[in-house]
C-alpha cells in the first residue's frame, strides 16, 4: 500500500473514532439527563457529574485534532522546503524502528543545527522529529510545542 493509501486509511480511522466518540458523548449525556430528571438528590448529583465527562471528552478530542492538523501543516511546510529528516539510510531493528545509536547520532546533528539557528521553528520541528526517532516522546512533544508556538508568532 502506498503512502496515499496509508494516509487515507488513517484519516478514515480518525473520522470513525471521532464519530464513535461523539455518539458515546451523546449517549452519556442522555443518561446524565435521565438521572437529573429523577429529582432525587443523589441521582441529580450523579447526573451533573456525568454531564462533565462528555464536555471533557469533547475538549480532549478537539484539542488533539487541532494539534494533529497543526503538526501536519508544519510537516508539509518542512517537507516542501526539503528540510524533512532523511532517515531512509539509517540502520533499523527487525521491528522497523531506527537503531538507537543511529537515532542518537541523528539527534546530535539536529541539536547542533538548532544551536546554530535557535529562532527558526523548522529547527525545533526537526529536533522534535529527532527526539521521536530516538524514542524520547515527552521531549519530542515539548520541542514540537515550541515549533508550533514559534511558527504561529511568525518571523521576528
Amino acid at each position: 500500500m502506498g503512502e496515499g493509501g496509508r494516509v487515507l486509511r488513517t484519516q478514515l480511522l480518525i473520522g470513525f473514532m471521532c464519530v464513535a466518540l461523539i455518539v458515546y458523548f451523546v449517549l452519556l449525556g442522555r443518561i446524565a439527563m435521565a438521572f437529573v430528571r429523577t429529582g432525587e438528590p443523589a441521582a441529580v448529583g450523579l447526573g451533573l457529574a456525568l454531564m462533565v465527562l462528555p464536555l471533557i471528552g469533547l475538549w480532549a478530542m478537539l484539542s488533539t485534532l487541532r494539534a494533529g492538523l497543526t503538526h501536519q501543516r508544519l510537516a508539509r511546510i518542512v517537507r516542501d522546503e526539503g528540510m524533512e529528516l532523511d532517515v531512509s539510510g539509517l540502520p533499523r531493528m527487525p521491528s522497523g524502528r531506527i537503531q538507537r545509536d543511529a537515532a542518537d547520532e541523528l539527534f546530535v546533528t539536529v541539536r547542533e543545527e538548532l544551536e546554530n539557528d535557535p529562532d527558526n521553528w523548522r529547527r525545533w520541528y526537526r529536533l522534535a522529529r529527532a527526539y521521536d526517532y530516538a524514542g524520547d516522546r515527552s521531549r519530542a512533544r515539548e520541542a514540537m510545542k515550541k515549533a508550533v508556538e514559534m511558527e504561529n508568532r511568525g518571523p521576528r
